[in-house]
């Protein structure tokens, strides 16, 4: 089970990646990003819909799970709006080190909330892990914040807590696949009209780049929530803490980038965290 979230973080890593090199071709920007991605994303998980057939829950549209449904489909609009207009403008690092941060509230916030969060053997890893990632992502005693990127990461510090405690509480009665089906059906109707007229004319590089990187993500949240629902919050994101290294290790290897002190003594705290978690937790 402990390869669903690092398969997704492989995923994911990849993806990123190749959301700013779109967002950096000419023409593309980041609502015709978002009105033409959703929908391929939409499309990748009714195809795992149809080839996996999980069941939707009973009521699963009324009551206390359809207004948890609501919220998380809300909150998705706003997140994925502010993400985008932030990694259109700003660089790729700056975002994923902002997206970093919110690891550690989500976690000590999961630890209050969930009775099975509790678990100190993999919480205090976690933590350890998280507080690594955002260390070695530290440049002269401070993050800079571009003035576009300043909404997400303000939105983002105050729901990434309640954006997991939802998804967790979902995923109690939802399939993975059958609730990501469901949130980004929403959310693809949504951005297509809300951005119908700047998705005309997506430049046909851009299209092909779009259909991969809306295959890889969509598959990296399903075992990302595979693993929310199977390992819980915190041990999922104790394992995803891995992406940003990832990234890091294919920039030295495929790249041939200098490596950086901070961020290799970084991975060898998130190495040992994960493996004291898993030795002590199971």
């Amino acid at each position: 089970m402990m390869l669903f979230p690092i398969a997704a973080a492989v995923l994911q890593a990849v993806s990123l990646t190749i959301d700013k090199f779109v967002l950096s071709i000419k023409r593309m920007e980041y609502r015709k990003y978002t009105g033409v991605s959703f929908p391929l994303s939409f499309f990748v998980n009714l195809a795992l819909f149809f080839i996996f057939r999980p069941l939707f829950p009973d009521g699963w549209f009324e009551g206390y799970y359809g207004w948890l449904l609501a919220a998380a489909i809300m909150i998705g609009f706003f997140t994925n709006i502010l993400f985008y207009r932030a990694l259109d403008h700003d660089k790729l690092g700056e975002i994923e080190t902002l997206s970093l941060l919110n690891t550690i509230p989500v976690i000590i916030v999961s630890g209050i909330i969930f009775t099975d969060e509790r678990n100190f053997a993999v919480l205090l890893p976690a933590l350890a892990a998280s507080a690594a990632v955002v260390w070695s992502h530290w440049e002269r005693h401070h993050i800079k914040i571009a003035r576009d990127t300043l909404p997400y990461f303000l939105w983002l510090l105050a729901i990434a807590p309640v954006s997991a405690a939802i998804s967790k509480e979902l995923l109690s009665v939802w399939n993975p696949i059958a609730l990501e089906m469901a949130r980004t059906g929403v959310l693809a109707a949504g951005f297509l009209f809300v951005f119908r007229n700047a998705i005309a004319k997506v430049p046909p590089r851009a299209l092909r780049l779009l259909i991969l990187t809306n295959i890889l993500t969509t598959v990296a949240w399903a075992l990302f929530y595979f693993g929310y629902q199977r390992l819980g919050i915190v041990h999922t994101l104790l394992l995803f803490s891995l992406q940003p290294f990832l990234v890091y290790i294919a920039s030295i290897f495929i790249l041939k980038e200098r490596p950086l002190w901070k961020r290799s003594v970084a991975f060898a705290i998130v190495l040992i965290s994960i493996g004291v978690a898993e030795i002590l937790g199971n």
